[in-house]
């Protein structure tokens, strides 16, 4: 079974990007899991916290990203950058002070947005971000969804194929990096809908 951790970096309640982490959890079908985690009630990161007793949230999403064999990651961009409650996360995961469990983490990212521009922006800070703590980034493909509103139905999920395509490739790729790494030889795209 290959764990696949997705880190949300909203807590809206009809979030576009969780909707995103969504739609990955649907075009997986067997040997995969995929669990959806939003970080919104971690305290602000602070040394003191990490150094004294770490709160049970933050160890519980620590033990999250430990079990996981990758992440798969979606972000809103605010002002040019990606959200301030997945930058809190990513300073939890990655810090030095209790282990960076972000180094050599296999990591997928992508993101939705209301603009014309998906989030082209804020991947590029947190590419940023996983880089300096050492994670295994998956470079291509880049998802970027632009103006999200038009694409989800009335259940809060984006039934249009070429959203679902997109999701697909990045899920691919995560996964054939993931039985890389594993010297896992199998067929994986049977566990795929797309081809």
């Amino acid at each position: 079974m290959i764990n696949i951790l997705g880190i949300s970096g909203s807590s809206r309640i009809a979030s576009f990007n969780t909707a995103l982490l969504q739609t990955a959890g649907e075009l997986l079908i067997k040997d995969f899991k995929l669990e959806i985690f939003i970080p919104g009630n971690l305290p602000l990161y602070n040394d003191d916290l990490a150094q004294g007793n770490t709160p049970d949230n933050v160890e519980r999403f620590r033990q999250k990203i430990l079990s996981a064999d990758g992440l798969l990651i979606a972000s809103p961009e605010y002002n040019y950058s990606f959200s301030g409650l997945l930058k809190n996360a990513m300073d939890w995961a990655g810090t030095d002070t209790l282990r960076n469990l972000l180094s050599e983490k296999p990591v997928a990212i992508m993101g939705a947005s209301k603009s014309i521009f998906g989030t082209a922006r804020g991947q590029m800070h947190l590419r940023q971000v996983l880089a300096a703590a050492n994670a295994d980034v998956i470079l291509k493909p880049e998802v970027y969804v632009p103006q999200a509103q038009l694409l989800i139905d009335d259940t809060g999920r984006y039934s249009d194929q070429k959203t679902q395509e997109r999701v697909h490739k990045l899920v691919r790729a995560l996964i054939k990096y993931l039985y890389k790494i594993n010297n896992i030889y199998s067929d994986f795209t049977k566990c795929l809908p797309f081809s």
